[in-house]
């Protein structure tokens, strides 16, 4: 489960920093022949957002179903 977790995680980064390159991109205009890249960054947003929630609800149904523990500060210490 904390291999899924991990590779969920560097998949998010990568969307966001794919993100800021489009971003930064964005000002060039296309080659000629070419038709402008229209929201690359959007999507790439998008993707991690809802990336973002699918991983948070897997680990709400593992934690639910018992596949992981919580560790660390045990609540009412």
């Amino acid at each position: 489960m904390k291999i899924l977790v991990a590779i969920a995680f560097v998949a998010i980064l990568v969307s966001l920093v794919s993100a800021l390159i489009y971003m930064m991109r964005g000002g060039t205009p296309p080659a000629e022949g070419q038709a402008p890249k229209t929201g690359t960054m959007v999507k790439a947003l998008a993707f991690r957002v809802g990336f973002s929630i699918v991983l948070f609800i897997c680990v709400l149904i593992s934690w639910k179903m018992g596949w992981i523990q919580p560790t660390g500060i045990p609540s009412g210490a």
